[in-house]
């Protein structure tokens, strides 16, 4: 099911679903209406600076899932997974099941033009953790880089994966670039002007790539028409992957 939504409706929905037993595969994909923060849980703590910081125009969340901030806005498709806790998608080690999460966005994407892979762990375990000479910054979720995420040829930063596990079920959450997000509201917010140009360098978007691939720059009702496009296109995805289990 595709909806426009904010960032709050999406963490209540994920909340709401895990209060009781998730019977059955379930999914949402998300076109953010306005900007928001979204702060890992270990970040709670930060909540009431982080707010007065980025001013009553830009919400600022805490998630139940670890990892970076999120700043989530029209820039970003988001997609949540709910799985029964015992589903075959939800089997194996725990970071294996992202991998069919992530090859699913990846097969999408690469059918409007987007050329990205996956990171393996053996990759992320083995290869320098700079990208483009700069270090990680794990405050942000698009600052450092997880099994199976989506990155292109020089792993610069795509698609983030997160998940939440509770007895009752859980929830895979994805969220992909569209186009160049204004980085600089997140690390303002955070307290981190300094690292703008090392999260803007650590990251790539659909748009980004698809113009080195040879496609015209868009205009604003281009970017919208292919927003929905793609988040109708991964709903379908799936959808097929899903229905039924």
């Amino acid at each position: 099911m595709q909806t426009r939504a904010s960032a709050a409706d999406e963490q209540d929905w994920i909340r709401e679903s895990l209060a009781e037993p998730v019977a059955r595969a379930q999914w949402r994909v998300w076109r953010y209406r306005a900007p928001a923060i979204v702060l890992g849980l270990s970040q709670r703590r930060l909540h009431d600076a982080v707010a007065a910081r980025a001013g009553e125009a830009l919400p600022v969340l805490v998630r139940a899932s670890g990892g970076g901030a999120v700043l989530a806005g029209p820039w970003m498709i988001g997609a949540t997974v709910l799985l029964p806790s015992r589903h075959p998608l939800a089997a194996g080690a725990l970071i294996d099941s992202y991998r069919w999460f992530g090859e699913l966005h990846m097969r999408v994407l690469r059918a409007f033009g987007v050329e990205s892979r996956l990171l393996s762990p053996q990759e992320l375990r083995e290869s320098d953790s700079r990208v483009d000479g700069f270090e990680p910054l794990p405050w942000a979720c698009f600052g450092a880089l997880s099994p199976w995420e989506l990155v292109d040829d020089v792993r610069r930063k795509l698609g983030g994966l997160a998940q939440q596990r509770r007895a009752s079920g859980i929830a895979l959450v994805a969220g992909t670039l569209l186009w160049r997000p204004p980085w600089s509201l997140l690390c303002e917010a955070l307290d981190r002007g300094d690292a703008l140009e090392a999260l803007t360098r650590r990251t790539i978007d659909c748009e980004s790539i698809r113009e080195s691939a040879g496609f015209a720059p868009s205009s604003e009702r281009q970017r919208e028409d292919f927003a929905s496009d793609l988040a109708a296109a991964i709903d379908a995805a799936l959808a097929s992957a899903l229905e039924g289990d």
